[in-house]
């Protein structure tokens, strides 16, 4: 029996099929051009492999609720060709297997319970900090959603008495992603963020930024724990900044774990979302 896995991304596809004991057997990344174009490579892919079951981790927006008619679809998404796609519907009209239909970043936050730095969890958030920024949640065991998945990229934040930059989202300007994401670093200080020194205070308020969300999140869902990835994270130091403004902002209000062990990164860097998705496949077959 083989599992398949899609992370969807804007940028690129990571596509996978997994054996009985969840290991990889075969892996391809497929440029994300047109529907057409990259479902097709798609298809190419898992036709060499009888597939009885799929997990999709979509970038998004997407449509969650059975009950709506733009369920399995790509929302409001700036990517040419996508916004209001039917790429559930396309998938299911190719292969008559049960699929899992989720978000990249709920999917990643799967991943790393099941696989990564929340094992032995049973709850967890998920966050990815690079482009973008966006969040998942795994409650109890399982993902999370309501009458829409978290957009947790999206909160308001209280800027930072030293910041006066506008933020970037082209939604909302100043929430989370607008003023924390990677694009931020650049716009504010004119330097790509793998090339600011460590001592520059962009870092400091990009730190209070995504502690504060951090915050919240916690006061809203209490997670057992809270991973973060995505390429900004690949600083030491902003890991470190982070978790201290978060105790500084929490200033003792709740109890949470000693915060070295509380807030981590990813345990499967890279990997998250497409192991999320392979986990997620193997469910639909246990539960169908």
């Amino acid at each position: 029996m083989y599992y398949g896995g899609i992370e969807a991304g804007g940028t690129k596809f990571i596509c996978a099929v997994s054996d009985e004991q969840q290991n990889i057997v075969a892996k391809t990344s497929i440029p994300t051009t047109t529907p057409a174009e990259t479902l097709q490579a798609t298809f190419d892919f898992f036709d060499q492999y009888e597939i009885s079951a799929m997990g999709i981790g979509s970038f998004g927006p997407i449509g969650i609720n059975e009950d709506k008619d733009n369920y399995g679809y790509i929302l409001a998404t700036p990517k040419p060709g996508w916004s209001e796609f039917d790429f559930l519907g396309q998938m299911k009209e190719k292969y008559d297997i049960p699929f899992v239909w989720t978000t990249d970043v709920n999917a990643a936050a799967y991943g790393e319970l099941k696989k990564g730095a929340a094992q032995g969890k049973n709850s967890c958030i998920y966050l990815t900090v690079g482009t973008g920024i966006g969040g998942g949640v795994v409650i109890d065991g399982k993902i999370f959603s309501g009458i829409n998945h978290p957009e947790m990229g999206h909160v308001h934040v209280k800027r930072h008495p030293d910041d006066e930059y506008e933020g970037k989202c082209p939604y909302h300007k100043d929430c989370l992603e607008g003023l924390a994401a990677g694009p931020s670093l650049e716009a504010r200080t004119g330097i790509k963020g793998q090339d600011l020194p460590e001592d520059h205070p962009i870092w400091e308020i990009q730190a209070y930024y995504i502690a504060q969300a951090l915050m919240s999140y916690v006061l809203t869902l209490a997670p057992e724990r809270i991973i973060l990835g995505g390429g900004v994270m690949n600083q030491d130091h902003l890991l470190m900044k982070i978790r201290q403004s978060f105790v500084e902002q929490v200033a003792g209000y709740v109890e949470t774990p000693p915060v070295s062990e509380y807030i981590v990164r990813w345990g499967l860097p890279n990997e998250s979302g497409i192991t999320g998705c392979l986990l997620l496949a193997e469910d639909a077959i246990k539960t169908k």
